[in-house]
């Protein structure tokens, strides 16, 4: 399967990407995998990224109670870095999406871009966990 056919959801990416200063924009499951790109990043850099992201959002999570309540939950993340930064706001249930800019960014713009685009793709950004693709008959039990 060619990129382009797997990475269906990339072209609703490049509309965050109208930003001035935006860079690359994924969108990627809590498991770490990446469901779409945006044009301009290579598929095997925005898989690394969507491993990275994943875990960077799990470690988010579990400072709630720093911030709050432990129940509190996570919305949000913000990297800074010397020449920019990078979004991560929840997708969905168990989906991700991420944005990097430069530093020039207007942050505001790429922040309501991002929940303006989940909000308009609703189901489209969510990932389900995941299951086995052949489900057990009745009475009978699965080896692996």
């Amino acid at each position: 399967m060619n990129d382009h056919m797997a990475n269906e959801l990339g072209w609703m990416l490049d509309e965050v990407l109208k930003v001035p200063e935006a860079r690359h924009a994924i969108l990627l499951s809590a498991d770490g995998m990446l469901r779409a790109h945006s044009k301009g990043i290579a598929r095997d850099e925005a898989e690394r990224q969507a491993a990275a992201l994943s875990g960077l959002q799990s470690i988010s999570r579990s400072t709630a109670e720093f911030c709050a309540q432990e129940s509190s939950p996570w919305q949000q993340t913000l990297v800074e870095f010397a020449d920019g930064y990078v979004f991560l706001v929840a997708a969905g249930a168990g989906a991700y999406l991420a944005v990097s800019a430069t530093q020039n960014v207007d942050m505001e713009a790429v922040t309501y871009g991002m929940h303006k685009l989940v909000d308009r793709l609703g189901k489209e950004l969510t990932s389900p966990p995941r299951q086995d693709a052949v489900p057990a008959r009745p009475g009978t039990s699965r080896t692996a």
